[in-house]
């Protein structure tokens, strides 16, 4: 063990709080979230129960006593929205599970699992017991990936409010029509001008909404009254998606940068339209909600959305991240392929995992705002693990890992040190069965 780390263990060891959802360690990170206007609260992987609940009790917490009334989660806006008019006490939706039946797209369990369907289901219980005069608490979706789903929307809306001007959007997301559902064939075809680009059709259905804003949002009688803000949303989306369809056969960073100014653009709008006193929990993977400036993912030009609050809104946001060391995780082996309960492989060494595993202590949380001897500490760059909605451990060094200086990614950290796989609400024989098991040093 290299001596840096033998003095950032004990520095640790001096500065941390034990982790339990209800103890002393979640009121002190209530009391240092709490007033902001965004907190962040991250995870390591898509696909860990732990995160999940945690980042749960977290946030209601944080609903119930300070007074917070929405979660932006990283999910398609339509489909997120259907989850929304159920805890709000709208829509045909008999239940939690019934009302997020709309996540049907790779990967479902991200949001169809069961530690999710506990929150929504304690979101709709809570904003039916608080008073009619009381703001309800919402679930919003900050994600791009719904472009047809959201223009069907758009349309939808229209046809309601304004026959002919629903006749003109049809007519320009038409565009779309000979690449099906199939959003990066449109991005292929246009990107190398094998097709004419959406761009104009999209950005002017969104120009003609925008113009016509208090027109079409005071139509009584005919949409709820959230519907003209919706349907902007949809709008934006379909716009801002086609912009990202076409940059993926370009750059990485580009369509990456895209995307997270999107979430950020949508969480704006919504704290927006919810009003100056609204406060708002983001759930989002580690990589999209800690600061992009101090990872090599910063040095490669890529930003993110924690990146885009702190400079917007310094310390009235709060970015939270969480890291585990081993245990199992829902993933998949490849894009589109059937969910898995994959073993986590131990942290590499020279990894922030190996490091607090090293500490000896199973669960804690780290306070680094305004900590200088814990930040000093854990500002030596070290590398990070990152598990998205795919898990190649044969390739966890190059696929899953990467440098970053955690002080300054972060405000707080959680780390949980034996974690185990969030549960589908699919569950499939394959995902039952788990991993094989390996023996060293081939898999047999």
């Amino acid at each position: 063990m290299a001596l840096n780390n033998r003095s950032a263990i004990e520095t640790i060891r001096n500065n941390f709080s034990r982790w339990t959802d209800s103890g002393k360690a979640s009121d002190s990170l209530l009391e240092l979230f709490g007033h902001c206007h965004f907190t962040l609260l991250g995870e390591a992987s898509h696909g860990t129960h732990e995160f999940y609940r945690t980042r749960a009790e977290i946030t209601k917490r944080l609903i119930s006593e300070k007074g917070f009334s929405a979660v932006a989660v990283e999910a398609d806006w339509p489909d997120a929205y259907r989850v929304n008019r159920y805890v709000q006490g709208h829509g045909e939706d008999a239940d939690a599970v019934e009302a997020l039946s709309s996540f049907k797209r790779f990967p479902t369990w991200m949001w169809r699992n069961t530690d999710v369907v506990d929150f929504v289901a304690w979101l709709r219980e809570y904003n039916d017991s608080i008073p009619k005069t009381k703001q309800k608490c919402g679930f919003y979706g900050l994600d791009l990936y719904s472009l047809h789903a959201s223009a069907h929307a758009v349309i939808e809306f229209l046809e309601k409010v304004d026959p002919q001007a629903a006749k003109r959007a049809r007519y320009r997301y038409s565009c779309f029509e000979d690449f099906g559902e199939n959003s990066q064939a449109y991005g292929y075809a246009a990107s190398f001008g094998l097709s004419k680009s959406c761009e104009e059709d999209v950005v002017s259905q969104l120009v003609e909404m925008q113009r016509r804003a208090a027109d079409l949002a005071t139509r009584d009688g005919h949409v709820e009254p959230d519907a003209f803000f919706v349907a902007e949303q949809n709008a934006r989306l379909v716009k801002n998606a086609e912009r990202y369809y076409r940059a993926m056969f370009g750059s990485r960073v580009s369509s990456w940068n895209l995307r997270d100014q999107h979430m950020f653009e949508t969480l704006e709008a919504l704290a927006d339209y919810l009003g100056p006193s609204a406060k708002a929990a983001v759930w989002a993977h580690n990589s999209h909600l800690g600061d992009a400036r101090a990872t090599e993912m910063g040095r490669r030009g890529e930003l993110n959305i924690g990146q885009l609050v702190r400079q917007r809104y310094g310390k009235s946001g709060a970015l939270l991240g969480f890291t585990t060391y081993t245990g199992t995780v829902t993933a998949a082996s490849d894009w589109d392929a059937p969910a898995e309960r994959k073993r986590v492989r131990p942290g590499l060494r020279g990894s922030y995992e190996s490091l607090f595993h090293d500490t000896g202590i199973n669960n804690f949380l780290l306070s680094l705002r305004g900590a200088d001897e814990l930040s000093d500490a854990l500002n030596q760059e070290l590398l990070e693990r990152a598990i998205g909605v795919i898990y190649r451990p044969e390739t966890e060094r190059l696929s899953h890992y990467f440098l970053a200086h955690l002080a300054d990614q972060f405000d707080a950290v959680i780390h949980l040190d034996e974690t185990r796989a969030v549960v589908p609400l699919e569950r499939t024989s394959q995902w039952e069965a788990g991993e094989v098991p390996e023996t060293f040093p081939f898999a047999v």
